[in-house]
């Protein structure tokens, strides 16, 4: 298939990268190997959007941090980048809300309003002289943008965010819904990993599954960000696990100690407290 006829394809994947690892970095090729290799698709951009400090998770250390080390493990990346929204932002948000962000992002300006910004303001006290042959664009009626021509936005994640939905109260059923209906999900999993299994037994994922994508992991690579903090906390070398400007980052600043490990202890998940506080009301 022709490239402009690919069905293009963001890579967005939400976390807590604390730290970024190279394994947080190969999904995304993994994924784009993937989909390049379908035919039909056309990857065009990753995003690492790291979850702000309101999420309240234990051992999270600052999102300046975290965006920071995200920042420098992709600058050499031609495509993916790292987004702060996400993280700026003073409340939990849902992964859904961030997808739908970004989602909003891709789609065309709308004309009348692109239009319209473009005109430059009369100065104040004089008119703008009339140009000849000047018209107001006309407005078609229903007119909308091409929706192929919008890129799709996909979740990436690996299995053990997939098999998250499982648990009581961490997600929204309706979030869920959304997300691998309107978006899809890409998930990267462990040759004989259980997520087939997983997607069987759930009636949500399973209705939906055409649009869950499952790339097998034939290089294993067991990297974890909490593998990583328990080698710093006792003094172990993590190099070849992070990119080294990330190792030079966390020694500069003195990151992940036992004392950050402590961070938020006893504290209740944002998504928790916040559906405690929903079926209260």
């Amino acid at each position: 298939m022709e490239d402009d006829k690919k069905i293009e394809v963001v890579l967005l994947a939400c976390g807590s990268f604390n730290p970024i690892t190279n394994m947080h970095l190969r999904l995304f090729e993994l994924a784009k190997d993937y989909f390049n290799e379908t035919g039909k698709y056309k990857v065009i951009k990753g995003i690492i959007s790291p979850v702000g400090d309101a999420y309240k998770k234990k051992g999270l250390i600052s999102a300046d941090h975290r965006v920071a080390m995200a920042k420098l493990a992709t600058k050499n990346s031609d495509w993916v980048e790292v987004d702060d929204w996400e993280s700026s932002q003073s409340e939990w948000l849902e992964t859904l809300k961030v997808l739908r962000y970004h989602h909003q992002k891709l789609l065309p300006p709308d004309p009348a309003n692109s239009l319209q910004n473009a005109v430059p303001l009369a100065k104040p006290g004089r008119k703008r002289k009339q140009e000849p042959n000047r018209h107001d664009p006309v407005k078609k009626k229903n007119q909308s943008p091409d929706i192929k021509s919008v890129p799709q936005v996909k979740l990436l994640c690996g299995s053990d965010m997939l098999e998250s939905f499982g648990i009581p109260n961490l997600w929204k059923l309706e979030d869920i819904t959304e997300i691998v209906e309107n978006h899809g999900l890409v998930c990267i999993s462990r040759a004989g990993n259980s997520v087939q299994k997983f997607i069987y037994e759930s009636d949500i994922l399973w209705r939906h599954k055409n649009n869950i994508h499952l790339v097998e992991e034939w290089i294993t690579n067991d990297i974890s960000s909490t593998k990583i903090r328990r080698a710093l906390r006792r003094g172990q070398s993590i190099r070849y696990l992070v990119p080294d400007v990330v190792q030079a980052y966390i020694e500069k600043h003195n990151l992940y100690s036992p004392e950050s490990e402590d961070r938020n202890a006893g504290l209740i998940l944002a998504p928790l407290q916040k559906q405690a506080s929903e079926s209260k009301n």
